[in-house]
């Protein structure tokens, strides 16, 4: 991926023969853990000048806690963030759920690129896994190069379901 090369970080695609579209089934193909797996979930920031795509980049094991998402975006108190729908997803980075890279978004051109968001607890996972662009493709990348190819900002955003 050029995006991942344009921030120093080699970028090598492994093409799986069953879906990756879930944490779950990423871990299962790969044989890791679940929590290993970088989930790319879409925000939508709506009430302000302009609506906004947020991603936040969260351990599979993980779920986001919209409260502390909210903190963590210093939103006006016009603002609110939700979660994006599958339409809205694809607009605000250029894949659609199942795929979504943690960086080399294409936005549609209304749009502006999301504000990229990577959960701290990601950092203790080891070897981590995201997604390629397709429910197919998928590749390892460190904590450290993620957050730079990225260009997140590391944030505490997650919780553990219960």
């Amino acid at each position: 991926m050029a995006a991942g090369r344009d921030a120093g970080v080699n970028v090598h695609p492994q093409a799986m023969a069953e879906s990756t579209a879930t944490a779950a089934q990423a871990a299962a193909a790969l044989g890791v853990e679940v929590g290993q797996i970088v989930k790319s979930l879409v925000f939508s920031i709506e009430g302000g000048a302009e609506t906004r795509g947020v991603l936040c980049l969260v351990s599979g094991a993980d779920r986001v806690d919209l409260t502390a998402l909210t903190r963590a975006l210093n939103l006006a108190q016009e603002e609110q963030v939700r979660r994006a729908t599958a339409d809205e997803a694809r607009a605000f980075t250029g894949f659609v759920i199942g795929g979504i890279p943690p960086f080399g978004h294409t936005p549609a051109p209304e749009y502006a690129a999301p504000i990229v968001l990577a959960d701290a607890g990601l950092s203790s996972r080891g070897e981590l896994w995201a997604a390629c662009g397709t429910h197919l493709d998928v590749f390892p990348i460190s904590y450290e190069a993620l957050l730079r190819a990225a260009n997140a900002r590391e944030v505490s955003v997650s919780e553990r379901p219960s």
